[in-house]
């Protein structure tokens, strides 16, 4: 008896603990998911990282997430929709860029501001984008680079020609 009712609480707090997590997370929802913030819209080369729901930041400060991410079929780039809060206006010719939140993954949109005057209306396109960077890709150019010098394709078997 004294086993099962042992259990039976150590149960009961598991389940609590779960419902605490569920509440804390349901609570550091974005206000930009609402219906009090508006869009706007940005192209990459890449958008490694980006999926709905990923944070879009100023300054390190979270002003709102990306809605949609989908393939444009004219440039084929990867057209991301930014929900921005209200209360957020970003001046024109500010910058979006895809940066890394950790050496271990997660990106996010990082938002560059610009010194404007005129703020983007909602629907506007970013002008000026950078995509993601290919950490790999980077890592295996800078250790192709360690040859030492360059390859001039010659086996040594051939002849050479004069130039004119």
């Amino acid at each position: 008896m004294r086993e099962s009712l042992f259990e039976a609480l150590v149960g009961l707090v598991v389940v609590a603990v779960a419902g605490f997590f569920l509440v804390f997370s349901l609570s550091q929802r974005s206000d930009a998911s609402t219906g009090d913030s508006y869009d706007l819209i940005a192209k990459f080369d890449r958008a490694d990282g980006v999926s709905p729901g990923t944070d879009v930041r100023v300054a390190g400060v979270k002003v709102g997430t990306v809605r949609s991410v989908k393939l444009d079929q004219t440039t084929f780039k990867a057209e991301a929709r930014l929900a921005i809060k209200k209360d957020v206006q970003i001046p024109e010719e500010s910058a979006a860029q895809i940066q890394s939140d950790s050496l271990l993954g997660g990106s996010y949109i990082h938002i560059q501001i610009s010194g404007m005057p005129d703020n983007m209306q909602p629907g506007s396109k970013f002008e000026y984008t950078r995509g993601s960077m290919d950490i790999l890709g980077i890592l295996l150019e800078a250790v192709g680079g360690l040859g030492g010098g360059e390859s001039t394709g010659d086996t040594g078997g051939g002849s050479e020609e004069a130039l004119p």
